[in-house]
């Protein structure tokens, strides 16, 4: 399929997926009350409040932190030429966990319990490329991921103390249900704050998305087309974790999607990253809006998205793995 045909049916079937998402809940709304409310009418209270005030930011939010988590394994994968590396990879999310859970033990403020998380997210992976350039690795992509795995697991300890910590009637509970991922008590006001660094992540991803996939065929070759590839790359792993960063401070530690959808965009588009980019970013808010839909009404209790992402993740994944199996390089 053409790219431009490919991205438009893709941003129309995000759009369906939206209204879907926004109608779908206890107090259902119809598209015509949706539309009606969008366009300025405010004769329906009780649809402004659900749509405006609960569905709409939620929804959104579900969307954003897919296409974010999306976009970063789609940029990990092709950085470090493996289509089995994640947006964890470098400890991010371990430590944007670790900041969140920290911030739950001392009982600090939605806003503040998200900005440690964030600020955690960020210090891990500068953890992470101090102590590459430490060890003179500069240059070598293992040495980052192995670092990345050592202070992933540093941070994988700190949660288990915090759990250890924590109070066992409220505190826990909180930090258990968090680590699995929830968009549940999203507002309007952390929409705008997550929205921001998110933006600043992608910006750069997909001006360079051409660039970009040149590291796909080694440094050499990417230096002989005229690009600085340890320079690039290191553009690109900050961007990544930014957008992780803030994926993860908002809606919890949320598994899979980062590694699954960039197989998906793959599978439509090709290796090429200039045009897997924006098809995993709009196939990533689809699915991860579909996910929170679900994971909000499949049962009476809300079920975490972490266990609805791996319970679907894992099948499907295997499913591609299946139908694509070719060499990461074709």
């Amino acid at each position: 399929m053409d790219e431009r045909a490919l991205n438009t049916a893709l941003v129309g079937a995000l759009l369906a997926v939206l209204i879907l998402g926004a109608a779908i809940g206890p107090f259902a709304l119809s598209p015509a009350r949706i539309a009606a409310v969008l366009t300025g009418d405010r004769s329906d209270s009780q649809a402004v409040t659900v749509l405006l005030n609960i569905r709409l930011p939620r929804v959104l939010a579900a969307a954003i932190v897919g296409a974010a988590l999306a976009a970063a394994g789609a940029a990990y994968q092709t950085t470090f030429r493996n289509p089995l590396v994640s947006p964890d990879i470098l400890g991010v999310s371990a430590g944007a966990g670790f900041g969140a859970v920290l911030g739950l033990l001392l009982g600090l403020p939605v806003v503040a319990i998200q900005m440690l998380g964030f600020g955690m997210g960020l210090l891990t992976v500068a953890l992470v490329i101090a102590l590459t350039l430490a060890l003179r690795g500069a240059g070598q992509v293992l040495i980052m991921v192995l670092c990345g795995i050592a202070i992933g697991a540093l941070a994988g300890a700190g949660i288990s103390l915090v759990k250890l910590l924590a109070d066992p009637e409220q505190q826990l509970p909180a930090i258990t249900f968090w680590l699995m991922g929830s968009l549940a008590g999203v507002k309007r006001a952390d929409l705008a704050a997550a929205l921001p660094a998110l933006l600043i992540g992608l910006a750069p991803l997909l001006a360079l998305r051409w660039r970009i996939g040149l590291l796909a065929m080694g440094d050499d070759e990417a230096r002989a087309m005229g690009v600085d590839a340890g320079r690039l790359r290191l553009l690109v792993i900050a961007c990544a974790t930014l957008m992780t960063a803030a994926a993860v401070a908002m809606a919890g530690v949320i598994g899979w999607v980062g590694l699954m959808v960039p197989h998906m965009a793959r599978l439509l588009t090709g290796p090429r990253f200039d045009r897997m980019l924006p098809a995993a970013i709009l196939i990533g808010a689809g699915f991860m809006v579909l996910v929170d839909t679900a994971a909000r009404t499949v049962a009476t209790l809300e079920v975490p998205l972490g266990i609805l992402t791996a319970v679907l993740g894992a099948p499907i994944f295997v499913l591609l793995l299946a139908r694509g199996a070719r060499p990461w390089s074709e």
